[in-house]
């Protein structure tokens, strides 16, 4: 199986990570990107410490490989977040904010730290707080986060990170996105929107197949959300979600002020812990054109890595120049060299 350096970093054999899907509860999912190899994760937003316990232990019932537990400063909690340091997951993801507060913590309780950054000051300022790995999040990406292109961003995360490992996530659904990170210098991917659409994942049907049915331009920043979203709780946190249109995100974005946070919130909110919400915030990425089919979640890894794998071979054949008959060349006209396949 294709392995990089992160892989042995977060002890996982392949390097795909599953995003955490907030309130929604992903246990089956992430029990089973585990057991394919890949790094499943779980978030904490909307949940009580106590019922996050619960999670944990399902999820520990299901599997005894590494996983990730998310949070985020929208808001933070603290009680859950002390939980997650008792609970000592391989690691501890975050974004939308960068506390190197957190991070001490985190390292001191012997917990990696996998920081999703939008752009290169929060890579920077990533660096400087001791993050184990950079997530370079482009703007295509589903749920929250900025809008420069992760073609632009993963290669500037990599040239800022140095040593440490850089994960590419916006815009990757297949194999072929896995094979296009690695060759900008990532070592390996986090998908959420293909993610979204397996078996496993326990938000419904109708959003899946809406996944499954949707263009690109389908998927289009909420403007004005954050009138209904939670506020953030920690400085220089910015991010907007990334969703499927509905009413409630196209009176949002046209008309704020007749959606009443007082009567949506509440309703929106109820949605969400009962597992739907997707008639209102269906959290999507623009890689929905990339998903043709609902697969089980232990299938899309290791068709990533099989179809990555195939791309990185094609790539360096058509890379390799055919040489003409007669004596080599030399000089300035010379062609260049082909690269290494030893990828």
């Amino acid at each position: 199986m294709l392995t990089t350096p992160v892989c042995h970093l977060l002890g996982i054999e392949a390097p795909v990570v599953c995003a955490a899907f907030g309130p929604w509860d992903e246990v089956d999912l992430a029990a089973a990107v585990c057991r394919a190899g890949g790094l499943g994760s779980l978030g904490t937003a909307l949940r009580s410490a106590p019922e996050l316990r619960e999670q944990w232990a399902r999820l520990r019932e299901l599997t005894d490989r590494p996983f990730a537990i998310n949070h985020t400063t929208r808001p933070l909690d603290e009680d859950a977040f002390r939980a997650t340091l008792e609970e000592r997951p391989v690691a501890i993801s975050f974004h939308l904010a960068v506390a190197p507060d957190l991070v001490a913590r985190a390292h001191d309780a012997g917990i990696l730290w996998i920081q999703q950054v939008s752009d290169a000051r929060q890579a920077e300022e990533a660096l400087g707080a001791g993050a184990d790995v950079l997530v370079a999040q482009g703007g295509e990406a589903g749920g929250q986060g900025g809008d420069v292109a992760t073609m632009v961003m993963v290669p500037q995360v990599v040239d800022m990170a140095g040593e440490v490992p850089v994960v590419a996530a916006g815009g990757i659904a297949d194999g072929r996105g896995l094979a296009a990170a690695l060759t900008l210098g990532a070592q390996g991917v986090l998908m959420g929107t293909r993610f979204l659409a397996s078996e496993e994942m326990s938000v419904s049907r109708a959003w899946k197949d809406r996944i499954v049915a949707s263009s690109a331009t389908d998927a289009v920043k909420a403007v004005g959300s954050e009138r209904i979203l939670p506020p953030f709780n920690r400085p220089g946190s910015s991010g907007v979600p990334r969703v499927l249109r509905t009413p409630l995100v196209d009176a949002l974005r046209e008309h704020p002020e007749r959606v009443d946070p007082a009567e949506t919130v509440p309703r929106v909110l109820a949605a969400i812990r009962s597992g739907g919400g997707d008639e209102y915030l269906p959290f999507s990425g623009q890689s929905v054109a990339l998903v043709h089919e609902i697969l089980p979640a232990g299938e899309i890894v290791r068709r990533t890595v099989r179809e990555a794998e195939a791309a990185l071979a094609l790539a360096v054949r058509a890379y390799t120049p055919s040489r003409p008959a007669g004596p080599p060349e030399s000089g300035a006209d010379a062609p260049l060299a082909p690269a290494s396949s030893d990828l």
